[in-house]
């Protein structure tokens, strides 16, 4: 089953310095049915304007990964951590009983885009972690990367919940199969693509259950991500 879901219907905030889509209920975007998609809880695709940022802040019992599109992100954290990624490059961050960082585009003129994810742990109170990735564009041209997996699994970031994150740059077809009782969460980054018979635009997503494999077959310019996780 494949369910579209097009950015128009999805939530919006603009505070000037931070023009947000949100993807599940977040903020001012309130929709109590749609709280999450398996252990997925958030994923707001944010603009972060020049000389701006989101500043200390706390969280807890969550695993947070930040995926940068356009633009640069300077992180900073309770744990002693700072740096600055670029495009494709992730930061991520699970934590545990508690962590406190800022996020800012330190940038005079240009535009930071990001993708947040939040994931739901798999308990509570689990050992903080902290760590990013500098991936090369040749990484995920033509192929699926997986950026993120659990701590069994392959990627070079691993996290506690069982998930795995892919991404791609491609104007090639993609193919991945999809494990029983796995399902799958799509975005549409840039450009547009079809997936099986549905055709995605920048900014859509896609809930995809009880499917055996994804047929990707780029339109134009096809940036994507997609979560894969257990089937709940």
């Amino acid at each position: 089953m494949l369910k579209k879901l097009l950015k128009e219907n999805m939530g919006t905030s603009n505070l000037g310095w931070l023009e947000s889509r949100f993807h599940f209920s977040f903020a001012e975007y309130r929709n109590l049915n749609n709280i999450n998609f398996g252990v997925l809880r958030v994923l707001n695709d944010d603009i972060v304007h020049p000389m701006s940022g989101f500043d200390t802040h706390p969280h807890a019992n969550m695993e947070i990964i930040s995926y940068v599109v356009d633009g640069e992100i300077t992180h900073k954290d309770s744990m002693g951590n700072s740096e600055t990624l670029k495009r494709g490059e992730v930061q991520y961050l699970s934590a545990g009983d508690g962590i406190y960082h800022s996020e800012h585009n330190l940038h005079k003129s240009d535009d930071l885009r990001l993708l947040q994810i939040w994931i739901f742990p798999p308990k509570a109170g689990l050992p903080r972690l902290y760590g990013s990735k500098k991936f090369e564009e040749n990484e995920r041209k033509n192929r699926l990367l997986n950026i993120v997996s659990s701590q069994n699994g392959n990627a070079d970031i691993k996290i506690y919940q069982d998930v795995n994150i892919y991404v791609s740059e491609s104007d090639k077809d993609l193919e991945f199969k999809i494990k029983e009782n796995r399902q799958i969460y799509f975005v549409q980054i840039e450009g547009s693509s079809k997936i099986n018979d549905e055709i995605l635009e920048k900014g859509d997503a896609m809930e995809i259950v009880d499917e055996k494999k994804l047929m990707i077959k780029p339109i134009s310019n096809s940036h994507i991500l997609f979560i894969e996780m257990p089937k709940k």
